[in-house]
């Protein structure tokens, strides 16, 4: 991958889609939140599982910590695998009051935080990095199916890399700049989950000129 072919894909998807405004959040910690309750399941479940929280005023450390671990497992049930991601979310939560709050995290460097992050039971890099860059606004690139399929189809990337080496790909090719790395990621996520789908709406996407794949796949119908 090289910076010029990095800064097309960029460019045509935010010509495409012009800008995401991602995380949709409130707060930093709302963030952590979502980032924990978004493994396996579609944004639409995090956000009816979020307002669970907010109707019981539990979307706040120390207030999330004192509900009942049944009662927070209940409200987490929209987001799937609710009491897995009930403990998760305790184990997030308990870890950051234990470092005393966001504001010990905003001031923590950002390796050092990261690490601490996978050390939490439930968290790991892709979650632990959508913590870093949406919630600290830390220069990390986030990796995720989405942009492992993308790349592969677009011929950057075989698609299979350690979590490590395709994040470098991004931030090597990229200027530090967590606003940008924010963009790019979301670009590719609203690509990859409207267009560039397991079976690919190719003649629908706005990379299909740099994209080798898409003369070679069997278009299907928009929709199915």
């Amino acid at each position: 991958m090289t910076m010029s072919a990095v800064h097309r894909v960029f460019d045509a998807l935010y010509a495409a889609f012009g800008p995401q405004d991602w995380w949709p959040a409130r707060t930093g910690y709302e963030v952590m939140a979502g980032a924990v309750l978004t493994q396996n399941t579609a944004w639409r479940n995090v956000r009816r599982a979020l307002a669970n929280l907010r109707a019981i005023d539990a979307l706040e450390p120390s207030a999330l910590m004192a509900v009942d671990e049944l009662l927070l497992a209940e409200q987490l049930r929209p987001s799937g695998y609710y009491n897995i991601k009930a403990a998760r979310l305790r184990n997030l939560t308990a870890a950051l009051l234990m470092d005393g709050g966001m504001e010990a995290w905003q001031a923590s460097n950002t390796a050092m935080l990261r690490q601490r992050l996978l050390g939490i039971k439930g968290i790991g890099e892709e979650t632990a990095d959508c913590i870093l860059l949406y919630a600290l606004h830390r220069p990390v690139f986030v990796i995720d199916a989405y942009t492992r399929r993308i790349m592969a189809r677009l011929g950057l990337a075989g698609g299979d890399e350690p979590y490590a080496r395709l994040a470098a790909l991004f931030e090597e090719n990229l200027p530090r700049d967590p606003e940008l790395y924010n963009e790019f990621h979301a670009l590719l996520v609203r690509l990859g989950s409207e267009v560039c789908r397991p079976r690919p709406h190719c003649p629908r996407c706005p990379l299909r000129h740099l994209c080798p794949t898409a003369q070679t796949i069997e278009p299907v119908e928009w929709g199915r």
